[in-house]
This record gives structure tokens, sequence and C-alpha cells, in this order.
């Protein structure tokens, strides 16, 4: 038999033997005698169940190994402690007090209340101050109550030799100890509880029933055994090994646990703590039930005093959460409509300067998510250190920046600013536009202010783009032009056939704009085909076309020369892909291929059908179009074929108005 059902085989025959011992002194007022239920049976049990616990201890690691080893350790001597009395002291017509027995019971107390601790420790990941002090608030409650209830009588047959007295008070304190560390835990663990502390807890009351049940009855000159209540005792060692051997729970306390658990219960236990000094007052109790209860209720107040901490820290927090933007930690719009309002109602002069990242989309797109927020908090950091403790930086959402900066700045400074917040790298570069506002000189209302500042920086951003990438593509053009200026007049039809297509496709400015400039440059990459490829007046032959498919990839990286023409690059080169995946270079198909790059295709065929060549005579429009119909789902995308037909009626209704 393998040690894990060993094991459970051995604890299930010990949780057997313990319901039926009950059964045998209660219902059944059986003798507890013979191989069953005499005397080697209950040391079996409970230093078996011992022994259990300890094993348990050797199988895991780290703290619970500690905890399980100090609570099997406790348990076992409180099991040998009990053979002891049974075989040397039970028989005697003197026992004296304090003897080795004693030593024994009296050692479980602390070693199980510690391994308790350790294991608490061990599966809490952190616990908040308000739970610790509600667990201290019942665990002095219910230790007053019980002081009330069980020392009481312990308190008032107390005589004898100070030996004596210190060892019959030891129990009902440790009993005190062991209650108050499982109502401790409850607490703590947010008043919830998992199987293994259920089991655990269960331990600890039933053996502090037993005991409770004795000292009273010892006390008071009725015990007799077997009691019924003794059987808690040997429940307490069998719960402890049920307890070790369930799947160890690493769940945080419940930090929330609800309004109902979080008054409810450590008010009840308030109460509990008032009502023992209550009683006290009425009655004579002994002095450790009148101290606890004052302590509870001094834990109350406790409580209170870390409840108002905890919620001025939350409130604080909240307010600099509110006003902080996560991902860069600058302060964020909130905060500097607070700021401006403020500077503007004390007549501060100060510069607000607005910022966007150009390139940014692209670095995000090329880099992934993760990093462009890297990119953003390593930004904003530079910013920050750019504004100084005199400025404020803040970040708008997105990639927008924004600083407000003390009198005397200009817009030198605005543009100062703005190279803080570029970077750049292998197959990026980022920059920004700006655009600055003098307060209260131009605008002495917040709301104005940002519409003022956010106007001027895109008219600032799109100028720089538009201006960028018409250089760039300028330049491209008239080298074409100078090398082959019928290549030269194609471009420049596509181009505009492309940008009326795409107005037709609703796309925005900016991408009307890319795609006209991917249009005029399509075919950039024909400079590096000899003319003779060109311009031959037959088919071409295999090796002939390969020379001739290379030149997308050639135009690309022409075209990504220039930075900002970096997505016009990417249309450059799939401006050749078909709708079927059969075109080149990559093979991609259907919505694979750009938008921009459809369209460049449709507007391209439609140009190269209707124009002359040195093979062939040029079709008349309505023919090309008609083959581009036809087309449309293999070689085109049919809605931009639809787009370019509209855009064409369009074109010649113009025509025949004129």
């Amino acid at each position: 038999m393998s040690g894990g059902r060993a094991t459970r085989f051995a604890l299930a025959t010990f949780v057997a033997w313990t319901v039926a011992r009950q059964l045998q002194v209660g219902p059944l007022h059986g003798p507890l005698t013979g191989p069953l239920f005499g005397k080697v049976a209950y040391w079996v049990v409970i230093v078996g169940a011992s022994l259990i616990v300890l094993w348990r201890a050797r199988t895991v690691r780290g703290a619970e190994r500690w905890g399980w080893g100090l609570i099997g350790t406790g348990a076992l001597l409180w099991s040998l402690a009990d053979v002891y009395w049974t075989l040397f002291l039970a028989t005697q017509a003197e026992i004296p007090v304090p003897s080795v027995s004693d030593a024994g019971y009296l050692a479980m107390y602390p070693l199980v209340a510690a391994g308790l601790v350790v294991l608490l420790r061990a599966q809490l990941r952190k616990v908040s101050r308000a739970l610790w002090v509600d667990g201290f608030t019942a665990a002095l409650a219910v230790g007053s109550l019980s002081a009330a209830v069980v020392m009481q009588t312990v308190w008032d047959t107390l005589g004898g030799n100070v030996a004596g007295v210190l060892t019959n008070l030891a129990y009902p304190i440790g009993d005190l100890l062991l209650l108050g560390v499982v109502i401790a835990v409850w607490a703590v663990r947010g008043w919830q509880i998992d199987r293994t502390w259920g089991l655990l807890a269960a331990a600890i009351i039933a053996f502090w029933v037993a005991d409770s049940n004795y000292l009273v009855a010892v006390a008071n000159d009725t015990y007799s055994y077997p009691s019924a209540f003794d059987g808690g005792w040997t429940a307490c060692i069998v719960l402890f090994a049920l307890a070790a051997w369930q799947h160890p729970s690493r769940a945080a306390a419940r930090q929330d646990p609800g309004a109902i658990r979080l008054t409810a219960w450590p008010a009840a236990f308030a109460g509990l703590g008032l009502t023992v000094l209550v009683v006290a007052a009425l009655l004579h109790l002994n002095p450790v039930a009148v101290a606890l209860a004052a302590l509870s209720l001094a834990a109350v107040l406790l409580r209170l005093v870390v409840s108002l901490r905890d919620n001025a820290a939350m409130l604080k927090a909240s307010q600099a959460e509110a006003l902080t933007d996560a991902l860069t930690g600058l302060r964020n719009r909130r905060a500097l409509m607070r700021d401006l309002d403020e500077r503007l109602e004390a007549g501060i002069p100060s510069l607000l300067a607005l910022f966007d990242l150009d390139g940014f989309k692209a670095y995000n797109d090329a880099f992934g998510h993760p990093a462009g927020d890297a990119l953003l908090a390593r930004l904003g950091r530079k910013l920050a250190a750019f504004a100084g403790p005199g400025g404020g930086a803040y970040r708008m959402g997105g990639d927008e920046f924004c600083v407000l900066l003390d009198a005397g700045a200009t817009d030198i400074q605005a543009r100062t600013a703005a190279t803080a917040l570029a970077d750049s790298g292998d197959g990026f570069a980022v920059r920004a536009s700006y655009g600055a506002v003098s307060l209260p000189a131009e605008t002495a209302e917040a709301g104005e202010a940002l519409r003022l500042v956010d106007q001027r920086m895109y008219a600032r951003k799109n100028s720089g783009r538009t201006s960028a990438r018409r250089q760039s593509t300028d330049v491209l053009l008239r080298a074409l032009a100078e090398r082959d200026p019928d290549l030269g007049d194609h471009l420049s039809g596509v181009a505009v056939l492309a940008e009326a297509v795409a107005r037709r496709l609703g796309l925005d400015d900016d991408a009307v704009e890319e795609v006209r400039h991917a249009a005029a440059l399509h075919d950039v990459g024909k400079m590096a085909i000899p003319d003779a490829i060109l311009n031959k007046p037959g088919p071409l032959d295999d090796a002939e076309w390969a020379f001739i498919r290379r030149h997308t990839l050639i135009g690309e990286r022409i075209v990504a020369a220039a930075p900002a023409l970096k997505h016009v690059a990417e249309l450059v080169r799939a401006s050749h892909e078909r709708w079927d995946g059969a075109g080149y270079p990559d093979a991609l198909a259907a919505e694979e291929i750009p938008l921009g790059a459809r369209i460049v295709s449709v507007c391209d065929s439609f140009d190269a059908m209707t124009g002359d060549r040195p093979y062939r005579a040029g079709m008349d429009d309505a023919a090309a179009l008609a083959e581009l119909q036809r087309c449309a789902g293999t070689q085109f995308d049919p809605d931009v074929v639809e787009a370019f037909a509209q855009a064409w009626s369009a074109r010649d209704a113009d025509a025949v108005a004129a």
C-alpha cells in the first residue's frame, strides 16, 4: 500500500474509532475496555494521529513545514503526557502538581498556537491592518467570556503551593490562548475559512469544550471518568491530522468582505466584551476576564483609529489617482484644467504648449503596444525632466502631451520641449508637433486656451507632414520624369484616379494623401529595370517577368528611404498583389492587401489598359472599365472596382457639364 493510501486509511480508521468511542460513552453507555475501546486502542489513535501530522510536516516545504511540525509536536507531547498519566499517575492516591504529565499537556498550548500563526503567515500574502485589529478584538472578547465562565470556577478554588496554583491557572489560560488564536485567524481571513482552517477550528473548539468541562467539574469535585465531553481531546488530535492532509489553501485574505461582515462581526465581539465588563460591575469576576474585556474595547478604539487613517490614505490615493496618468505618472487632463483655472484666476503669466507625436502609430504597429507604452512612459519622464519643478508636464491621452511653463517661457521653450518628446532607433523615428499659447495675454479662459493650442498644433503637424511627403515625392517623380517622361505621365494619371477613388471610399484626408503618393510612386522601382525590358515590343519571357516583378521591392526600398513616406512604401510594395492571391511579391489575398494598395492596383490597371504601348494600342474607356468589372473578385477588390466606376462616371459628368 502506498504512503498516501496508507495515510488515508489510517485517518478514516481514526475518525471511525473516535465516533464509535463517543457513541460507546454517550448513548450506548458501554465500558471503555477490551481491544477495541481499551487504553491501548486509545493510545494508538492519539499517538498515531499526532505522527500523521508530523509526517505531513515532512512532506511539505517552506513555512508550512514549520507550522505543521509545531502542531504535530504539540499534539504528540500532549498524547505522550496522557499515556504517562494513565500508566503512572492515575492510580496514585495523591497526584503531584505539577507533574511530568503537566509539562507535556501544557507544552501543547504554545506549540499549537505558534503553529497556527506560522500556517496563517505562510498561506496569506497580505492582510490589512484593520483585519489584524479585528482579530485581536475577537480573540480578546471571546477570551474574556471564557475567562468569566471557566476560569472563574478555577479561580475560586485556587489554593496550595505556588507551583500548583500556577499549574492550575495555566490550563484555562492555555485554552484561552488557543481559542483566541482560532477566532483571530477567522477575523484575519476576512471572516471566512476554508476546509483546512475549518477542521483546525473544530479541533480547537472540541479541545476547549473538553478542557473547560474537565476544569469546571474538577473544581466543583463532580468529575467522573469517562465523561461524554472527554472525547473532545481525542477528536482534537484526529482533526489536526485531517486538517494537515487537506489541500493547502494559498488564497489571500478577503480584504473586502462586504459591509455586513466588515461591521457585524467586529460589533458583535465588541458587544461581547462590553457585556463581560457590565457583568463584572455587577458580580465579582476574576481580573483576567475583566482585563481581557477591557482590552477588547481598547482594540475597538484602535480599530476606529486604523479605519480613519486607512480611509484618509485611500482618499488621498484616490485623489492623486484621479489627477495622475497611470501609464506615465504625469498629471492628466483633469489636473491640467485645475492648474489652468488656478493660474488664470490668479493672473499668473504662463505658456501652454500641446504636443502630438508624429510616427508613434507606425512605432506601435511595428513593435507592438507594450513597446509603445514603454516609449510613452520614457518620453513622459523626459518631458517631466524638461518642465522641472517650476512647470508642469501632462499626458492628455493617447500620444498627446502638454506642458504648462512659468512666465518668461517663449515659443523657443515649447520647441525645445518638443525635442524631449523625440526618439529614434533602428527602423523608427518619433517626433512631436506642437502648438503654444501665451496666458493670459492671448486668452484668460482654460477652454479657449486648449482650443487655440490644439488648433495651432494640428496646423503645424499637417503642414510639416504634407511638406515632407510632398518634397520627397516630388524628388522621386522628377527623377522618373527625367529617365522616362511617358512613365512619369502614367504615374501622374494613376495618382489623380487613385485620389478620386480613395475619397469615394470615405478615407480621411491623411489616408487619401498616402494613397495619392503611393499611386504616384508605385512604379518608381522601374528605374532599376533596363530599358530593353521596359520597352520590349513583344511579350516578355519568364526571366524578364522575374526581373519586372522585382520592381515593387526595389520601389519599397527607394520610397522607405524618406521617413515621411514609410507607410507609402508599404503600399508601393503591395501595389501589384491580386485579390485572389496570385499577385506579387508576397502573394497576399483579399483584405490582407492594404486598401490603399488595392486602390492603386485598380487605377494602375485602368490607366495601363487605356494607354498605348510599343506592342499594342490602348483600349477605349468603356472596354477598360468592363475589363475591370470582369476581373472584380479575382484580380481586383470588387468594392474598389465599384468605387472606381462611380468616380469615373462622376468625372465624365463633370467633363460634359464643363
